[in-house]
């Protein structure tokens, strides 16, 4: 799996133009999340597909062609911090409730909904833990269940910078085959 974040502009029909850049290429967004950056005007996707290195490269380069593209970084080699979350609803009964409470805490997750016959818990973390605790809550009946999918950050000072516009230039004059897209 490569993980990229992309800055982009925050305008309308930026996010299907790269969706539509990855549906042409025939790869598959295993996750993507979309929101605004500390820079007004300016969003950030985090990106995760399933290619080999040679494929990240192409399509650092087909991002760079799109207009509304800023800035690429792929953050999978770096050093990084990437997290996701996710709520899960549990189903509950009063000898039940002990058990969960106690599995949440083993979890660090937070309970941040009571009912009479349900829980719904928040957790932060790798995706190996989110889906640990989705497999432990599973015997008491998970009721529902979402996730926010990938989000990425190179770990050290000031935001990744492997896509200067001096790489920018590069990766675009590298792809010469690749047709403009808008």
């Amino acid at each position: 799996m490569i993980t990229f974040v992309v800055h982009v502009e925050n305008k309308p029909g930026v996010l299907t133009r790269v969706a539509s850049l990855f549906r042409r290429r025939a790869y598959n967004i295993e996750s993507l999340t979309v929101g605004s950056t500390e820079t007004p005007g300016v969003s950030r996707m985090t990106i995760v597909v399933d290619t080999d290195d040679e494929g990240a490269h192409h399509v650092e380069a087909h991002l760079y062609k799109l207009v509304n593209v800023l800035r690429v970084d792929n953050v999978t080699a770096r050093p990084n911090v990437i997290r996701e979350l996710t709520l899960i609803k549990v189903a509950t009964t009063a000898g039940t409730r002990p058990e969960i409470f106690q599995l949440a805490d083993v979890f660090r997750a937070r309970i941040i909904d009571v009912s009479a016959d349900s829980l719904v818990l928040e957790l932060t973390g790798g995706t190996a833990k989110l889906d640990r605790l989705l497999e432990v809550l599973e015997p008491f009946g998970v009721l529902e269940m979402a996730r926010t999918g990938t989000l990425a950050m190179a770990r050290g000072e000031g935001p990744g910078r492997t896509a200067a516009p001096q790489a920018r230039a590069t990766a675009a004059a590298e792809s010469q085959d690749i047709a403009y897209s808008v």
